[in-house]
């Protein structure tokens, strides 16, 4: 003799709301990921345009050792900030 099982409106309830609680998280996950890229992108692209400025700026003075010394400052910030937002890009991804 087969059993019928009857629908309780409790459990439904609670199962409804926890797949919308879990969707709601997964948007909230996706969001902030796109957020913190975003901010990343805006923190990268600033940090390698002032170093592009410092380089400038060092280059007019038109002495020489203070142009290499600001061109070798600005490689290192450049070279430090792409592996910095390269790696944060790999654990937020």
């Amino acid at each position: 003799m087969a059993t019928q099982t009857k629908s309780n409106p409790i459990n439904d309830s609670v199962e409804a709301a926890t797949e919308r609680v879990a969707e709601l998280n997964e948007k909230a996950v996706a969001n902030s990921r796109k957020a913190g890229a975003a901010y990343l992108s805006s923190y990268e692209k600033a940090v390698l345009k002032i170093a592009d400025s410092y380089e400038r700026a060092a280059g007019a003075t038109k002495v020489d050792w203070v142009a290499e010394l600001a061109t070798a400052q600005a490689d290192f910030t450049r070279e430090v900030t792409k592996a910095y937002t390269g790696a944060v890009r790999e654990l937020v991804s």
